[in-house]
């Protein structure tokens, strides 16, 4: 059975990146570094405010293990964020502020396993 678990931000690498306030039409490029043993297949952002999930961020790409991939002209905003793994198991992060920077997000098998609900008390195995 796939877990979705909803993180705090913080709790996944993309910790906020915080810049001064936004300015209207701001966009910030987010390089993401993929430390994990699992490869990222999808990737998908929805402002906070909104119900659905945008388009696949990654297209055709998948970020290998090791691997970086670059997001770019992201319009400032909160945002949900969604990783999926080549498992299928779902990641997600609400209220991630993008804000007008360029920044760097570090996935980490921590991250990515505390995210899906294996790293508490009462996963099962």
């Amino acid at each position: 059975m796939k877990r979705v678990a909803l993180c705090a931000a913080g709790v996944l690498m993309l910790a906020c990146l915080t810049a001064p306030a936004a300015h209207a039409g701001a966009k910030a490029n987010v390089t993401v570094h993929n430390n994990s043993e699992f490869a990222i297949h999808n990737f998908f952002l929805s402002p906070s405010e909104q119900n659905h999930w945008g388009a696949d961020q990654l297209g055709d790409d998948v970020i290998g293990k090791g691997a970086k991939f670059t997001l770019t002209d992201i319009p400032c905003n909160n945002y949900d964020v969604k990783l999926v793994d080549e498992d299928g198991d779902e990641c997600v992060v609400s209220d991630v502020d993008i804000c007008g920077g360029n920044g760097n997000w570090n996935i980490t098998d921590d991250d990515l396993l505390d995210c899906e609900g294996y790293g508490d008390d009462e996963g099962d195995e």
